[in-house]
């Protein structure tokens, strides 16, 4: 169900057609991502966690995350209609046996004419309607589906139930997890002639049946300052409209940052290092390194994602 816009987003060669998804930075194990570039390069996201551990994620990401890198960075384009799905909380997560929850936010990198996401329900569900809702495939008529335009934003915290439309191509920034609960998927049918497998028990306990807060968030574009689009205990993402060169001073953040190409070529630069960052590429700053010059090529849109200390999130919120 994946397009065709992947590969040339990202410069990634592959003779692959339909490619649904790029991780573009991953620490989900068996599916980690590696350094390509630098002394580390072959170096898993993992293996940098382990040799540099606070110096990478920052003192306090370390005591919480420990050998565990804490993010998963994705780029998805759906050719087609994506499942109905929920993911768990930390709590329901570590109830189950799994390390993490997965809590997440999508960038509208680009749209088909018409394309939308789900986001949440309309209205409160009746958890008692639920199987019923499921089963008939009327669970879609509840969804709060949105028409997409590029440069929106959508923040998506575990136990809402979302989908992504066909023609929606996004960015997706996520906490370390691949738990998935499938709860409709169209009834479709593989060669074989069978359905995808789903997970309707597993996600009714994940369900927030009352979540009906599911709008794009409400942000202002700023040029040549970083504006926020989500700030949860999970991460804190930022866009990054650039026109002119730019020093992000993040000494005091106590954390790594992932900058991710959206648009235009930008080139980076730190104590004589230098790093080029095009869309689809994404560049992992250590803790260790308090700042980056940011030197557009033109106008560059750019993603910063970290994470805050655990005390700054008391009264944290989407923006």
């Amino acid at each position: 169900m994946g397009g065709e816009r992947i590969a040339p987003y990202t410069g990634i060669h592959s003779t692959q057609h339909s490619i649904g998804e790029a991780w573009l930075i991953s620490g989900v194990e068996g599916s980690e991502t590696t350094v390509d570039a630098g002394p580390d390069s072959g170096l898993t996201v993992t293996g940098l966690v382990k040799r540099y551990g606070a110096d990478l994620l920052g003192p306090a990401n370390h005591e919480r995350f420990g050998n565990e890198f804490p993010l998963l960075i994705k780029i998805i384009d759906a050719a087609d209609d994506l499942s109905v799905q929920v993911h768990p909380d930390d709590r329901l997560a570590h109830e189950r046996g799994q390390k993490n929850g997965k809590t997440e936010m999508w960038y509208v990198i680009g749209a088909d004419k018409g394309a939308a996401l789900a986001n949440g329900f309309k209205r409160p569900v009746a958890p008692a309607d639920y199987q019923r809702l499921v089963d008939t495939g009327e669970i879609t008529d509840w969804l709060n589906f949105n028409t997409i335009q590029t440069g929106e934003a959508y923040f998506i915290p575990a136990g809402r139930v979302h989908s992504i439309g066909k023609g929606a191509f996004v960015a997706e920034i996520q906490q370390t997890s691949d738990v998935t609960y499938r709860l409709y998927d169209y009834h479709r049918r593989d060669a074989d002639g069978k359905e995808r497998e789903l997970h309707t028990a597993e996600a009714f306990d994940a369900i927030n049946f009352n979540d009906c807060d599911g709008k794009a968030v409400d942000y202002t574009p700023l040029r040549d300052l970083p504006v926020t689009l989500v700030d949860c205990p999970y991460f804190t993402t930022d866009v990054l409209a650039l026109h002119n060169a730019l020093i992000r001073d993040y000494s005091d953040i106590d954390s790594f940052v992932i900058l991710i190409g959206i648009e235009g070529k930008a080139t980076m630069t730190h104590d004589g290092e230098e790093v080029r960052l095009s869309p689809g590429k994404a560049v992992l700053i250590p803790a260790s390194q308090p700042d980056v010059a940011i030197h557009p090529q033109g106008k560059v849109k750019l993603l910063e994602t970290f994470i805050k200390r655990a005390s700054e999130h008391e009264n944290a919120t989407t923006q």
